[in-house]
């Protein structure tokens, strides 16, 4: 059964919540962030993100630049613009985009949980992404981003949230991209122990997105267990910080790929190849798929739709009849020679949130061919991971993001 909890959180003054919170460590490279950090001293992409104010020459993965985290998180404490609560507490995270509304637990999430797998994945992580965010979290001492949690939701987590949202919110601020975030703290102590009960009843919680941050924040926890000859098991290191949702509550988007070149093929060998395995029909506009194993494909200015023919695939598989699966096997790797999307240059992904028109635009632009899918669903990710199987890479885009910034767990 799962174990979550209440933690003293680091977060922003009330004033200062617009001017700190920021986009995840991930969604941005670092150009992207150096722009973003002009004129806002107090942004957390100065913390998850610390290269930005370092020479744009250094590796990213020097010392300096974990240093620079570290001194970057302790000056916003020092400087009050980051307070810690003075109790254990669980927070609400609700987050609105247009009809999309979900409303998630804060909570320190059990390393112990992960190693038994009561906390369940989906993803291979990859080894340099892994050092990485356990030399940023080992630095910090702490999670300054959330992993991204769900579950099968329950009827008296939904009433006890329901009522707990009727009083006024510690933030409600709406970012720069028209998405609501709107925070309570939950510090009651029968009602914090009422959450722990609930969730003590709850049988599997599953990586939505973060595995390299639940990763590392389980090594972090392991080594630090490990040089401890007093650990307990009490200790804040044996937790990390999440957001755990409801799993009927989640939007999934769309995937996306775009690759560089059509692998020394003419356009002309190259539908001819796709033709074996696929049904293919040219479009008047945007083919943006209406169902599982129906792909879009745009190339030399036009929209085709892509059926995946019977037979192509091994529809029982859970793994190998996802769209992202029979695209990569039936055609990525076969014809166009990707053979690891993970670390293949030639090949790129899209959120679904930028649009069909940024595969277009990419095309026209210089690219080969981009193909949209159809999202993988929050079912098909639950069911894979209970059957301790694997997902192949850039299969899901959940939108919206959570914020960095809006809590910390600290590691003591």
């Amino acid at each position: 059964m799962a174990k979550i909890k209440a933690f003293r959180g680091v977060r922003p003054t009330i004033e200062k919540f617009g001017e700190v919170v920021s986009p995840p460590y991930d969604v941005l490279n670092s150009a992207e962030a150096r722009k973003q950090v002009t004129g806002k001293p107090y942004s957390f992409l100065h913390v998850v993100k610390p290269e930005v104010d370092l020479s744009p020459e250094i590796d990213l993965y020097d010392e300096k630049v974990y240093q620079k985290g570290r001194e970057n998180l302790y000056n916003l404490i020092k400087n009050g613009i980051l307070i810690q609560d003075d109790k254990p507490c669980y927070y609400l995270y609700r987050l609105i985009m247009g009809r999309v509304n979900q409303i998630g637990l804060v909570a320190a999430a059990s390393i112990e949980d992960y190693e038994n797998d009561i906390i369940k994945k989906h993803e291979h992580t990859r080894a340099d992404k892994e050092a990485d965010r356990i030399k940023h979290v080992d630095t910090l001492n702490a999670n300054t981003g959330p992993v991204f949690l769900t579950y099968p939701p329950r009827q008296d987590m939904n009433d006890l949230v329901a009522e707990l949202t009727k009083a006024a919110p510690l933030y409600d601020y709406e970012t720069e991209d028209e998405i609501k975030h709107i925070i309570w703290k939950i510090d009651a102590e029968d009602v914090v122990a009422k959450i722990t009960a609930i969730f003590a009843d709850i049988k599997y919680l599953y990586v939505a997105d973060g595995h390299h941050r639940s990763a590392s924040g389980t090594k972090v926890g392991q080594q630090r267990r490990a040089a401890n000859p007093n650990h307990t098991g009490d200790e804040e290191y044996n937790y990390f910080l999440s957001v755990i949702f409801p799993s009927n509550q989640l939007y999934i988007m769309d995937y996306n790929r775009i690759v560089k070149d059509l692998n020394g093929l003419s356009i002309a060998e190259f539908r001819q190849k796709v033709e074996e395995n696929f049904v293919v029909e040219k479009q008047v506009k945007e083919y943006d798929p209406e169902g599982q194993h129906h792909f879009g494909m745009y190339i030399d200015g036009t929209w085709y739709k892509l059926t995946a023919r019977h037979l192509s695939f091994p529809e029982e598989d859970l793994v190998l009849s996802l769209d992202v699966a029979i695209l990569q096997n039936n055609l990525l790797a076969p014809i166009l020679g990707i053979g690891d999307p993970r670390s293949d240059k030639r090949i790129d992904f899209v959120g679904g949130i930028r649009g069909l028109k940024e595969l277009s635009s990419r095309v026209d632009n210089g690219e080969a061919v981009a193909f949209s899918m159809y999202p993988t669903s929050i079912n098909q990710l639950m069911s894979i991971a209970d059957a301790g199987e694997v997902m192949p890479p850039k299969s899901t885009w959940f939108e919206p993001k959570l914020r960095s910034g809006v809590v910390v767990h600290l590691l003591d």
